[in-house]
């Protein structure tokens, strides 16, 4: 249970009775499929948040739970379109949970009510995609209720998008009376809420990828909590040109916002007395050079805790990998709280073959940075109930 201080708590699902209860589990199954074969079907292409969901779907399972599950996939923008079909991923849940996953047609309307008040305990009903309907995303009362008729208890566990008020995420846990959070999300919250409150000491936050603006809210709100920031990746070349240095020939020239905002974050930096290092060698502007790796790995050495988004170069190309790799070598090797998020960098500490080394692998992108600029996200803050709400009436 996740106390809110004020706000209140939120409910593991091992803090809620699920026994011959319909479980309504948003899930995070937006995969990436595979181009269609000869016979025209898909495959998902990389199966890890669906795997990352297994344990609370098994722990309702056991529990005699009937479950309903309910996901987005793709940017079908409010259409019924064939490729952002859920069918490929109840094919592979089917796999990994090693039991029948029934997919349904559509994820609203009567034939759908029908089919979840028809389930029997241990049994799995996958929704057809929310996104094939416009009030999903449009966060519609009226599609909210009509999910709210499938079932009794409602689970997320979709970290990814509870950043985003949409109807599955926001409505919906607003009209369910029981409602909690999966062992997904729980695992999230535990890693970085001390990000936010009371880190370790010292605390360095690593920040890569392009743009400076995407980040600002992000880096405003650590800066009061880091002891230093590390800077890499295209972003650093706003920071370049801001402490009137030049770009390599060929690199991705920021934005007159980037460069705006790195020159307000370098100022607020030096205000503060805090460490902000920006590399100071560069391989063709796609990967920070060695004198950097060596700079930043040593910056970092007595660091208790780490926050780490964006890759430190272009990755995917070897040739620009070695930046990235290298400090994710020596941070794989301290004795410290590591916690990267991010798709992108996830993909790198993965491909590293580091992953283990590290204490957490965010499954959100946007939603972790959100998250980190401490106002909390709809998506989980809709399932805080207060102390009043979690006592029982005694009969």
């Amino acid at each position: 249970m996740t106390n809110g201080g004020n706000l209140g708590v939120i409910r593991s699902i091992r803090d809620i009775e699920l026994t011959n209860k319909t479980v309504f589990m948003r899930l995070d199954f937006n995969v990436p499929l595979s181009a269609p074969d000869d016979a025209g079907e898909r495959r998902v292409e990389d199966d890890n948040r669906i795997a990352e969901s297994l344990p609370t779907i098994k722990y309702a399972i056991e529990k005699g739970a009937k479950i309903v599950i309910g996901s987005h996939l793709g940017r079908p923008d409010g259409k019924r379109k064939d490729e952002f079909s859920m069918e490929p991923v109840a094919h592979r849940l089917a796999v990994l949970l090693g039991q029948e996953v029934m997919l349904a047609d559509d994820c609203v309307g009567e034939g759908i009510e029908l089919m979840a008040q028809g389930l029997k305990n241990g049994q799995v009903l996958l929704l057809e995609n929310l996104r094939f309907h416009a009030g999903e995303e449009a966060n519609d009362p009226d599609f909210a209720k009509k999910l709210a008729k499938l079932g009794q208890v409602y689970i997320t566990d979709a970290f990814g998008t509870a950043h985003r008020k949409h109807a599955s995420t926001h409505g919906l846990p607003s009209l369910m009376p029981v409602k909690g959070m999966g062992f997904l999300i729980e695992k999230e919250l535990k890693y970085l809420d001390p990000l936010l409150n009371g880190p370790k000491k010292p605390f360095y936050a690593i920040l890569g990828g392009a743009k400076v603006t995407d980040k600002i809210k992000t880096i405003e709100s650590l800066m009061s909590r880091v002891n230093g920031i590390v800077i890499g990746g295209a972003m650093a070349h706003a920071f370049w040109l801001a402490q009137g240095d030049t770009i390599p020939a060929g690199a991705k020239a920021p934005k007159p916002e980037d460069i705006e905002a790195a020159r307000g974050i370098m100022k607020e930096a030096k205000r503060r007395e805090m460490p902000l290092l920006v590399p100071a060698d560069t391989n063709q502007g796609f990967d920070i050079g060695p004198k950097t790796i060596a700079k930043f790995s040593d910056f970092l050495r007595d660091a208790k805790m780490i926050f780490w988004n964006g890759p430190l170069g272009w990755f995917e190309k070897p040739e620009y990998a070695t930046g990235t790799f290298e400090v994710a070598k020596a941070v794989a090797s301290l004795d410290a709280i590591k916690v990267v998020g991010g798709g992108d960098t996830v993909s790198a500490i993965k491909e590293s073959g580091l992953a283990e080394k590290f204490d957490h692998l965010s499954t959100g992108g946007g939603a972790v940075l959100e998250y980190l600029e401490g106002n909390g996200l709809p998506g989980i803050e809709i399932l805080r109930s207060s102390r009043q709400q979690l006592i029982q009436p005694t009969l």
